[in-house]
């Protein structure tokens, strides 16, 4: 399993492998519409309009309409994929998401565009880093955060099969194809892609890959750290998370806030169920103004980061 990324590693937009994948389920399965609030080009649908005409709605700049709209095609026997940036489809849309769609039951397939700190230089009002906090807490609501491109492929089918509302968080951000040598998505599922006994690091969506550079990093110092991606945030792997703690320290990082999302999913596993040392990275609240690399760096996101972290509670364990 190759754990890091070099300069010359290929990457890759996950809302191409998104939109390749919709349009060919729509070529199958005459349910499948689109739903966006004047988000063609940042969703990339552009193609999915020209070859389906009929089967994009576009509602303009009203995302509690789009999501109202969405449910009522899901109500009418449709498989909607609503499409915006993930900063205004979560925020402005919150009471639509629980009523609408979870409370509900609808099967909406709720995509988020652009997340984390994608739009960096646009400032808080356009990061996403509270919607994993906010949905994972809606039940009914399940929610994935892929990983790369193959990921976000087989988690767009696996929504489009599953009864009842997802959301799909997707990053613009380029991200490498990620090795993997028994290729499975399944909801609810998570997998280990680097092997340890001395530290889990649970990571999704953009740090997956940056995990693995960490674990590369430790293993040259002799610290054998197990890189799992949790790619479903609700409902989580608890028994891949049991397994996680049995190596008595854990680590999570996240593209979001510290508060709430994957990493205290991960806590609140681990205090009523497995105990075990944690550090929780992620972003602490609102950001200032700046790339989303320049942010990444800052925020200790990074390879570095995430090894700094894992010496950390592993000495806590000692």
């Amino acid at each position: 399993m190759g754990a890091g990324t070099k300069s010359d590693t290929a990457l890759f937009d996950c809302r191409d492998a998104y939109v390749r994948t919709v349009e060919e389920l729509a070529v199958t399965d005459n349910r499948i519409v689109a739903v966006v609030n004047d988000s063609v080009g940042s969703s990339k649908l552009g193609k999915f309009r020209e070859r389906f005409p009929n089967r994009l709605i576009n509602v303009g700049i009203a995302e509690q309409n789009m999501v109202g709209v969405g449910a009522g095609l899901a109500n009418g026997g449709k498989i909607p994929f609503v499409s915006g940036a993930s900063c205004f489809l979560t925020a402005r849309a919150m009471e639509q998401l629980k009523a609408d769609c979870a409370y509900s039951n609808a099967n909406v397939k709720l995509c988020g565009i652009s997340s984390g700190v994608a739009y960096g230089e646009l400032g808080a009002t356009h990061h996403s880093i509270e919607d994993i906090a906010w949905l994972r807490a809606i039940d009914g609501m399940t929610v994935i955060v892929p990983s790369d491109p193959w990921e976000t492929e087989q988690a767009i089918r696996a929504a489009a099969s599953h009864d009842g509302p997802v959301y799909i968080r997707l990053s613009r951000m380029p991200v490498p194809a990620l090795e993997r040598t028994s290729p499975r998505f399944e909801i609810g599922k998570g997998e280990v892609l680097h092997e340890g006994r001395d530290v889990a690091i649970i990571a999704n969506g953009t740090m997956v890959n940056r995990a693995l550079e960490a674990a590369a990093a430790l293993k040259s110092e002799g610290i054998g750290a197990r890189v799992i991606n949790m790619a479903t945030v609700s409902p989580i792997d608890k028994d891949l998370l049991a397994d996680a703690a049995a190596t008595g320290a854990i680590v999570t990082v996240e593209e979001g806030l510290k508060q709430g999302g994957l990493g205290g999913a991960v806590a609140e596993f681990c205090a009523e169920s497995a105990p075990v040392p944690m550090r929780i990275l992620g972003f602490p609240g609102f950001l200032p103004t700046g790339s989303a690399s320049w942010l990444l760096d800052e925020f200790g996101l990074t390879a570095a980061g995430i090894a700094s972290a894992a010496r950390e509670v592993l000495d806590k364990r000692a």
